[in-house]
């Protein structure tokens, strides 16, 4: 038995399926938390400073920022519902949260846009004075601030949208917040006070791009749509190649979470296969669906011209 489980494990390794699409909870628990503690402390001197001074771009940034403190909340709490148990109302447990908490980001997002632009317009039509030099002091901590908590993010970045939309967040502060230092330095010299409001502005459409696609992701996830980077010809592919496999129809795939899909399909096998057989070939498909990166498979097995009696055949 020892030996037998090693190799089974060994084996696992060899192909190393499944662990680049891992993602490491321990981490994405840290960043969070780090993340949340060091923008609430951000935010917190942007607002007074801001206030202090009376300066749009600084007080838009916090808002942004304490709009990206809430959402990394957000997106914590789905991490730490995804490990909830399942229960017999809710028989996935809560993973889907994570799908729903970047959709509502990425709407949060949108409306903070929408105030950004409607306070710029008005202060590009009014101007007031502003002390440049410390506009451009409190942006630069913030730029090291999002720098800093964008690098806690970027290794797991790949495997799941919420962490993604986490580092997409941070990293357009880092770069709102580079144009303010800028925009601050600016307005010190040559006392241009309608940059400030320019800045926000254009801090609005770098924010928008990247919300846009947020947005759309998390909607296809909502609607159990395939998701990104699977290809139901590709998997149909893979599995009918499988000997044995007679035709693998009725596929459907969606997300379970942002980290973890499902698939249901129809298996054909031949008549004469007895169950040994069904048991060995299921083995071999869930194993190729793993590096389709498809983690969980129920397969209704039919044997060759059995009539079917689903409503979609």
């Amino acid at each position: 038995m020892e030996h037998s489980h090693q190799h089974s494990h060994g084996h696992d390794h060899s192909h190393g399926h499944g662990h680049h699409h891992q993602v490491d909870l321990k981490s994405v628990n840290r960043a969070f938390v780090v993340g949340i503690i060091l923008n609430l402390a951000f935010v917190l001197i942007e607002a007074i400073v801001g206030l202090a001074i009376h300066s749009l771009s600084l007080l838009s940034d916090a808002g942004h920022n304490l709009a990206d403190v809430a959402s990394l909340a957000l997106s914590l709490i789905a991490f730490r519902l995804m490990k909830v148990r399942p229960t017999e109302k809710y028989t996935y447990g809560y993973k889907k949260t994570t799908i729903l908490v970047a959709l509502l980001n990425a709407a949060v997002l949108l409306l903070s846009l929408g105030a950004i632009g409607y306070e710029a317009v008005h202060r590009l039509m009014q101007p007031e004075p502003l002390p440049g030099m410390t506009i451009s002091i409190v942006a630069a901590v913030g730029i090291l601030i999002n720098a800093l908590t964008a690098l806690l993010f970027l290794r797991n970045k790949e495997n799941d949208l919420n962490i993604k939309s986490a580092f997409l967040h941070l990293l357009s502060d880092a770069i709102v917040s580079a144009g303010l230092v800028v925009g601050g330095i600016i307005i010190y010299y040559t006392h241009l006070y309608w940059i400030d409001a320019a800045l926000s502005l254009v801090v609005a459409i770098v924010i928008l791009f990247s919300t846009w696609q947020l947005l759309r992701d998390s909607l296809r996830l909502s609607l159990d749509g395939v998701p990104l980077g699977i290809e139901i010809k590709k998997i149909k592919e893979a599995i009918d190649s499988i000997s044995g496999v007679k035709d693998f129809h009725h596929i459907h795939v969606w997300a379970l979470s942002t980290t973890e899909n499902a698939l249901t399909a129809h298996l054909v096998v031949p008549r004469d296969a007895n169950m040994d057989f069904v048991e060995n070939l299921k083995h071999k498909i869930k194993h190729e669906l793993l590096h389709q990166n498809i983690q969980h498979a129920t397969l209704e097995i039919e044997t060759e011209n059995s009539p079917c009696d689903e409503p979609d055949c």
